[in-house]
């Protein structure tokens, strides 16, 4: 239980990925608010299902953002509902790899196309872990879980390059234990015009914990799966962008970035082009 929420149950496992997520974001928006002298009333959270919905209703600052918490899948329809009818508003949607990169999917690539100006937070554990551990569009090949007990038959969706590949204008990649990086990132993401998605790794300590895959262990003989951005790269140039995703490991930073008009710039100028049609002229057409 919570104190905002008491006639329901929201809650994360002890150590879950999504508590330092959570963090990052409400300090996000928080600098934001001082940056540019908005209030939390003035931005709005659109979730969708599965452990990481829970984070509209598990903020712990004073000020609570506006929050959604929509059907599976469909965060991104929503979110554009809600840009449209009020631009003015800064969009967040918080999803997991199993609510975006499944159902959610076939609402990635229009929004890339259109470059609605959003901020799309993914929290991906590799599974699902609201319903118990099953397989994900990210869990890997061959993986046991409670929905491939013999082994996951096909392989992982691969999130970063398949974001660079659809157009979406800002990628950035990072991991939940990291919370401060991740605010600043956040933060830069909000700030830039278009569709942008930080894709974060969160780890499941219940059904899926990356947590000594992702840090290494040198006694174990066990690398890091996270690494830094290379001295001089540059996030403009997509074909670094390209090389920089061979590696398998998870980079940490700004992957890639682009600038081009947003959807609701884009209305702004169809809307110079249309002609005012009042309600008198229309309905004198039907006059005989």
């Amino acid at each position: 239980m919570t104190s905002k929420n008491p006639n329901y149950d929201f809650k994360w496992c002890p150590g879950c990925g999504d508590f330092g997520v959570r963090r990052a974001v409400e300090w996000a928006l928080t600098a934001r608010n001082e940056k540019f002298e908005t209030r939390m009333q003035d931005h709005v959270i659109v979730a969708g299902i599965g452990c990481s919905g829970n984070l509209v209703h598990l903020m712990e600052s004073i000020e609570q953002p506006y929050g959604i918490h929509g059907i599976h899948g469909r965060s991104l329809p929503i979110a554009m509902g809600v840009k449209s009818a009020n631009p003015q508003l800064n969009v967040m949607i918080v999803a997991g790899d199993g609510d975006f990169l499944s159902i959610g999917m076939e609402h990635i690539g229009p929004q890339a196309n259109r470059n609605l100006d959003i901020t799309a937070i993914i929290m991906d554990n590799g599974v699902y872990g609201l319903t118990k551990g099953q397989s994900s569009p990210t869990t890997q090949l061959g993986v046991v879980t409670s929905s491939t007990p013999f082994g996951k038959i096909e392989g992982a969706v691969q999130p970063l390059a398949y974001y660079l590949e659809i157009g979406v204008t800002f990628i950035a990649s990072h991991y939940s234990s990291k919370p401060r990086e991740l605010a600043a990132l956040i933060e830069e993401a909000m700030e830039h015009r278009g569709f942008s998605i930080v894709h974060v790794i969160s780890p499941c300590t219940t059904y899926n914990d990356t947590y000594e895959e992702l840090k290494g262990n040198k006694r174990k003989g066990i690398e890091p799966g996270i690494f830094g951005l290379p001295d001089g790269y540059d996030p403009t140039d997509k074909a670094q962008a390209v090389e920089l995703l061979k590696d398998p490991r998870i980079p940490l930073g700004l992957v890639y970035r682009e600038e081009r008009p947003t959807l609701d710039q884009a209305y702004g100028a169809i809307a110079g082009k249309a002609n005012s049609v009042t309600a008198e002229k229309i309905l004198a057409t039907y006059a005989i």
